[in-house]
């Protein structure tokens, strides 16, 4: 699932996403204000790698009833895909000194977090491709997809021909 996630710069620690979601603006405010407070500014900076919000959120007033129009826009999101890297923390910092900051952060994210340093990210990487490699069953979820076993295509989601079941 996470070989999908871009490579870090100068051997950087950050926080990736285990599952899709949505950072709304007070997200993006919590983040920077807690890793202000937590980090040494003299040595580390940090890096977001998500753009701001621009995705609208649309909603009803309350009491309003059904149909009529498509209510107004309520607030913004930024939404994030499985595997996505957030931010980056920086500098002259090991990954055992900013640990504990990295996970504090991703429990506070809306969806599932990890955090990880690029020796992480080449070992999980290194034991997907070995899982891949090693697999004996011949009959993969891409194989079976794409060759419509069993009727799947009437069953399955766009997301799932899409991805082959990668993100469920």
């Amino acid at each position: 699932m996470l070989s999908d996630v871009f490579e870090l710069f100068h051997g950087c620690q950050s926080i990736i996403s285990l599952g899709g979601g949505r950072l709304k603006f007070n997200h993006m405010e919590m983040l920077p204000l807690n890793i202000g407070r937590k980090m040494d500014t003299s040595r580390m900076f940090a890096v977001w790698r998500i753009d701001p919000p621009w995705q609208p959120l649309t909603r009803k007033g309350h009491g309003q009833r059904m149909g009529g129009r498509k209510g107004a826009i309520d607030e913004y999101v930024t939404p994030v895909k499985a595997g996505r890297i957030i931010f980056q923390l920086a500098g002259k910092c090991e990954y055992f000194k900013v640990k504990d900051i990295l996970e504090d952060l991703a429990k506070r994210m809306p969806f599932k977090g990890m955090a990880v340093s690029q020796d992480i990210l080449d070992r999980i990487k290194q034991r997907e491709e070995d899982n891949e490699r090693n697999n004996l069953n011949r009959y993969t979820m891409k194989y079976l997809i794409q060759n419509n076993m069993g009727g799947c295509h009437r069953w399955l989601s766009p997301y799932d021909l899409k991805w082959f079941g990668k993100y469920v």
